[in-house]
């Protein structure tokens, strides 16, 4: 994927890089093979709606949450969009 392209997917909202070090990563998770998995772009505009920062928003989706039983980001994964998106909206 060429660096025009993912800097066109953060300003989307389609990926959010982590900044690690100093350098913006991409986690691994939000990857499909070599596309961002389809359903974290609407997760990232809620999270992104509900007043969350990019590293705040990367942190959430990675962090183990109780009541999933897992993390939102492995939750989107087993296809489980709507209960990880209640989720992020009842952050307010």
């Amino acid at each position: 994927m060429s660096p025009g392209r993912v800097h066109r997917l953060f300003e989307e909202r389609t990926l959010l890089p982590a900044r690690v070090d100093g350098v913006l990563r991409v986690p691994s998770e939000f990857l499909d093979d070599t596309e961002p998995l389809p359903s974290l772009r609407g997760t990232l505009i809620v999270l992104g709606d509900n007043g969350l920062t990019d590293d705040e928003a990367v942190r959430w989706m990675l962090t183990e949450d109780d009541a999933m039983g897992t993390t939102p980001i492995a939750a989107l994964r087993a296809n489980r969009k709507a209960e990880v998106r209640r989720a992020a909206q009842s952050l307010l």
